[in-house]
């Protein structure tokens, strides 16, 4: 069961994750999608289009990301709304004989609003990646009891 509505208040911190995101991830992800852009996973393709090199599905991040909530509510089917805007690409550098390399994407939520009516709370998400700030407005519509 997850958090009570009555025992939740605005500015209240729901937790934080460090998600680590390798190159192998992007390619099990665009493969579960079907998004195979190349800048995901080719290196050459990715900076020849003047990116930093491959970044992370945008979609990727923003699911990653909503897991904290989900977690957090104790039932996936408990956020009924999930809206964000993508402002920065998350660079993931090549791994190979570099188990440190990669990217984290640091995420932590509170709760932004309240509605006892509807019995939802919003939470909004912080996510970051190498020191910037990757989603915009990320936020979660959470049903409670």
């Amino acid at each position: 069961m997850g958090p009570n509505i009555t025992e939740l208040s605005v500015g209240q911190d729901i937790g934080s994750r460090t998600i680590s995101v390798t190159r192998q991830d992007l390619v099990k992800y665009a493969g579960a999608s079907g998004d195979f852009n190349p800048i995901h996973w080719n290196e050459a393709f990715a900076t020849s289009v003047g990116l930093p090199g491959v970044i992370a599905h945008g979609m990727f991040t923003m699911g990653s990301a909503v897991q904290l909530v989900s977690d957090w509510a104790g039932d996936p089917a408990a956020v009924v709304d999930y809206q964000t805007r993508f402002s920065k690409p998350v660079p993931v550098a090549d791994t190979t004989g570099t188990p440190d390399a990669g990217a984290q994407i640091e995420v932590s939520g509170t709760v932004g609003a309240l509605d006892p009516e509807a019995g939802t709370a919003r939470i909004d998400l912080t996510a970051i990646a190498g020191g910037v700030k990757v989603l915009m407005k990320a936020q979660a519509v959470v049903r409670l009891s």
